[in-house]
C-alpha cells in the first residue's frame, strides 16, 4: 500500500489490514468509515490551494477508504505472460471542442481492443460525458470514479466492460447530477489503480479546453494524440496544446487530423493533411475523412469499426490504431479510396 499524502505512514500496516478485511467481505465500505473516521486538520498538508474541509487528502478517514476502494480484486483477468512490458496512458486532446476527441477515443479504443489488448477508456470531462453514448453503454453506468474516491464502491464496480468486447472497460468519470474537486494526484491515483487490474492500455478522453479539466486528464499521460480539422481554428488550438503538452513533460505526441474532405483540398477550399502537420511540426498518426457514417454510428451507439462493411473513416480509424500500437500500416488514400467490386467492373468497361 502506497503512503497517501496527507496520512501519517505510522498507520500504513492498520490500512492494509482494514483493505484486505474489505476483500475478503468482512467490512463493508460504508463501516469502514467509522473505523477511520478523524479529525481533519486545520490546514491542507500538500498546499493544493482547497483548504481542509474541501481537500479531500486532508481527511484521512476518506482518503483511507478510497485506498481500500483501489485494491485490485482477483477477477481472472490478470495480465498474461505475453502482455506488454509497461503499460501505455495516451489522452487524446485537441483544445478546441467539436473535432472529433470523443469519437476516435470510442474508436481508436475499440480498434485497440479488437487487437487483444486490454483497454481502459476514462471519459475526463466531469459533468458532460459523452464517450458511454458512442459505446452504446448509457444504461449500464452505476458507479463513476467519484464514488471510488468517495468509497461508494470499488474500482472494479465502476470499469464497465463492453459486451462485444470483454478486454475493453468505460471509466466515467462523474455523471452528470456530480460535481468534485478532482485534483492530478486523483488522477494519477485512479489510473495506477487500473494498471494494477492487468490493463495494458489507458486512453483518456481530455475535456475541451486548457483549464483545470485539462490539465487533470494530462497529469498521468506519458503520450498524447492531439486531435485537430483542417481549419485555422483548430490548429491554432492544437498549436497551443501541444506546447502545454511539452512544458508538462509529455514529449511523446502524435497528430490525428479529422474530417478531411478531399474534395475541397483539390479546390484548395481546404489545407492539405501534408500543410497541416507543417504548420504543427507533429508526426502524423493519421487522417480521417469527412463520413456522414459518424452521425449514424453515434445514434446507434456502435463505433465505426464495428460496421460489418467498413466504410473509409472506419478503415482509417483501425490502421490508426495499428499504428498507435506499433505496427507498419499504410496510410489511406483519401484521393482514392477502396472501390467496389462492381464499380472496378464498370471503369473496365467505361475503358
Amino acid at each position: 500500500m502506497q503512503h497517501v499524502v496527507g496520512q501519517p505512514a505510522v498507520r500504513a500496516p492498520a490500512v492494509a489490514s482494514v483493505a484486505s478485511r474489505v476483500r475478503s467481505g468482512l467490512v463493508h465500505t460504508s463501516a469502514l468509515r467509522s473505523l477511520a473516521s478523524t479529525q481533519a486538520p486545520a490546514s491542507c498538508s500538500h498546499r493544493c490551494g482547497l483548504g481542509a474541509r474541501t481537500c479531500r487528502s486532508a481527511q484521512p478517514g476518506r482518503r483511507r477508504v478510497a485506498a481500500a476502494a483501489f485494491e485490485p480484486e482477483d477477477d481472472g483477468l490478470a495480465a498474461s505472460a505475453n502482455d506488454v512490458q509497461e503499460a501505455r496512458i495516451v489522452v487524446i486532446t485537441s483544445g478546441k471542442g467539436g473535432v472529433g476527441k470523443t469519437t476516435s477515443s470510442a474508436n481508436l479504443g475499440m480498434s485497440i481492443a479488437r487487437l487483444g489488448y486490454k483497454v481502459c477508456l476514462i471519459d475526463a470531462d466531469i459533468g458532460l460525458r459523452n464517450l458511454d453514448l458512442l459505446l452504446g453503454l448509457e444504461n449500464r453506468i452505476l458507479y463513476t470514479a467519484i464514488d471510488i474516491l468517495d468509497g461508494e464502491c470499488r474500482l472494479d464496480q465502476a470499469l464497465i466492460r463492453d459486451k462485444r468486447w470483454k478486454n475493453l472497460s468505460l471509466l466515467s468519470m462523474s455523471r452528470n447530477r456530480q460535481r468534485y474537486n478532482v485534483t492530478r494526484a486523483h488522477m494519477v491515483q485512479l489510473c495506477e489503480a487500473i494498471i494494477a487490474l492487468g490493463y495494458q492500455f489507458i486512453i483518456l478522453d481530455c475535456p475541451a479546453g486548457i483549464d483545470v479539466g485539462f490539465i487533470n486528464a494530462i497529469s498521468p499521460a506519458k503520450e498524447a494524440l492531439i486531435v485537430t480539422t483542417p481549419e485555422i481554428t483548430s490548429i491554432r488550438d492544437a498549436d497551443r496544446v501541444a506546447g502545454l503538452l511539452e512544458a508538462n513533460g509529455i514529449y511523446n505526441v502524435k497528430l490525428l487530423v479529422n474530417r478531411v474532405r478531399p474534395d475541397m483540398i483539390q479546390k484548395n477550399d481546404m489545407m492539405s493533411v501534408k500543410d497541416v502537420q507543417e504548420m504543427l511540426g507533429i508526426p502524423l498518426l493519421g487522417a480521417i475523412p469527412e463520413d456522414p457514417q459518424v452521425i449514424i454510428s453515434t445514434n446507434r451507439g456502435e463505433p465505426l469499426v464495428l460496421q460489418k462493411q467498413l466504410s473509409l473513416s472506419g478503415i482509417a480509424f483501425e490502421n490508426a490504431a495499428r499504428r498507435l500500437i506499433g505496427k507498419q500500416d499504410y496510410f489511406v488514400d483519401l484521393n482514392n479510396p477502396h472501390k467496389g467490386l462492381f464499380q472496378k467492373i464498370g471503369e473496365m468497361f467505361q475503358g
